[in-house]
């Protein structure tokens, strides 16, 4: 019988009260891991006021001892790296060491949160007038939600939770019902944390829970990542309910290659912009482009390289792509490719057709790239969220940054060059959140603020870095006469 996945409330494991339930489907085998309840809203409500309650006691517990809680958790990750690591790739698809980067990545999230006790200080002045101190207090606010996605199961819940309960909140996590194993892991190893009861609160489900966090009165604030599109729908309803709210979107990310790159460590990098994780990142490489006369031997090049590229199942140490999360994801990105043939762009390699031995039934496409690729076309104005490259040739360097700006996101964008001139010109003027010079991830680390613009980002307060404090705090000022 296929294990149906229960919510941690209040310390205790707690069937959901529903009858419905998502299959958790292994990419690669498809095979059927578990089964998500599809929590309702009265369970919502439960994991929310068991939160609410622990709040109160939690944020009397000093900081520091907050903190050290943390470092059990901490060393307990890294005695189930390995296995944690194994679940990201049974149920997201990926490769084994795209999971070991992503469980790496989560942990020093998880340090970060370590530097809380220095970051959450306040200010004062003596002074400000006649006999009068002004203070700003950083204080926490209560209880906050987290909504993840299905494409990075472990690293993003950490970018969030670490530091929110470090600040003095409670939380209440729900994973993607497509890839919920590794949080409902994750959370068993809380448990060995011995946290009090409700500081941290794990509810499965879909829509009908994620409604139900954002409409609680009691819910302070809402983090989430995942596509633009659902991103503005809870930004628009999570603000109408008054909440903070941090949306992290999606993403069009370009990377130009200028005349005087160097292709030999330029090319590595774009394959794994591109083609690592399938394409299934919001810092995913989307659109090359090709600067003035470098665009032929970088076309070859890319095409040499992507050739080469080994798909296969993510458990299998030689696998160099896994596969696609799900079904409904292959045939969305399937689409995106009839529809850039259909647009008028050349499919110079095509990863429709391909069948890995052994799993023929995966979710599997092959390294993709499109050549003629114009601004105009769906494949440079959408995102594919998955293994396909575009390659647009534009003149010069005022071009390339002209149709970076074009686009509606704003999540990425890389240059290779070897000129410091045009580095410093792309990092000052493209309106990109997270700018990459000669490197193709251009992926914050935990002590800096996960960037964003136009339409990948909607809030204030980004995700990561002293922003995540910031967020997760408030100041009261306090000003202050003694006579």
């Amino acid at each position: 019988m296929t294990t149906q996945l229960r919510n941690l409330i209040n310390g205790e494991w707690v069937e959901a009260t529903t009858e419905k339930f998502t299959p958790v489907i292994n990419p690669g085998t498809q095979e059927v891991l578990a089964e998500c309840p599809d929590s309702t809203p009265d369970d919502v409500k439960r994991a929310v006021n068991a939160a609410s309650t622990a709040y109160v006691e939690w944020r009397q517990t000093p900081v520091l001892s907050r903190t050290r809680y943390l470092m059990t958790f901490k060393n307990l990750l890294e005695e189930h790296f390995e296995k944690i690591s194994k679940l990201v790739v049974k149920e997201a698809g990926k490769t084994i060491d795209e999971a070991r980067g992503e469980v790496r990545r989560g942990i020093e999230s998880v340090e970060f949160a370590f530097s809380v006790p220095s970051l959450m200080t306040g200010f004062k002045v003596e002074d400000i007038s006649s006999g009068i101190d002004e203070t700003a207090e950083c204080q926490p606010l209560g209880v906050f939600a987290m909504l993840a996605p299905f494409n990075f199961p472990f690293l993003v819940p950490m970018w969030f939770l670490p530091v929110a309960i470090a600040c003095g909140n409670t939380m209440v996590v729900k994973p993607s019902p497509t890839t919920p194993l590794t949080m409902d892991y994750v959370f068993k190893l809380w448990e060995e944390v011995e946290l009090p009861e409700g500081v941290v609160n794990l509810v499965h489900g879909g829509v009908d829970a994620a409604n139900a966090l954002m409409e609680h009165p009691d819910v302070k604030g809402v983090s989430f990542v995942g596509s633009s599109t659902v991103g503005k729908i809870i930004y628009e309803k999570s603000t109408k309910h008054g909440k903070r709210v941090q949306i992290q979107g999606g993403a069009k990310n370009y990377l130009a290659v200028m005349s005087d790159a160097n292709l030999a460590t330029a090319v590595p990098n774009i394959m794994g912009s591109f083609y690592g994780c399938a394409g299934q990142r919001c810092l995913a490489g989307s659109v090359v482009l090709a600067v003035g006369d470098i665009y032929e031997s970088l076309k070859k090049e890319l095409l040499t390289a992507a050739r080469k590229l080994k798909v296969g199942y993510g458990l299998d140490d030689a696998s160099q792509m896994g596969a696609i999360a799900t079904q409904k994801s292959k045939e969305r990105i399937l689409g995106m490719i009839k529809k850039g043939i259909d647009e008028g762009a050349e499919l110079l390699l095509d990863g429709r057709n391909l069948v890995v031995d052994g799993y023929e039934t995966g979710n599997f496409i092959g390294p993709s790239i499109f050549d003629k690729v114009t601004p105009d076309m769906t494949l440079a104005q959408e995102e594919i969220f998955g293994p396909v490259m575009s390659i647009i040739h534009v003149p010069d360097f005022e071009t390339a940054v002209t149709t970076i700006n074009a686009s509606n996101y704003g999540n990425a964008a890389s240059i290779f060059t070897q000129k410091g001139g045009y580095a410093r010109e792309f990092k000052y003027r493209v309106n990109a959140g997270n700018i990459g010079v000669n490197v193709g991830v251009a992926a914050a680390t935990a002590s800096f603020p996960f960037g964003g613009k136009n339409d990948s980002f909607f809030g204030d307060l980004h995700g990561q870095g002293p922003d995540s404090v910031r967020f997760y705090t408030d100041y009261k000022v306090v000003i202050e006469r003694w006579v």
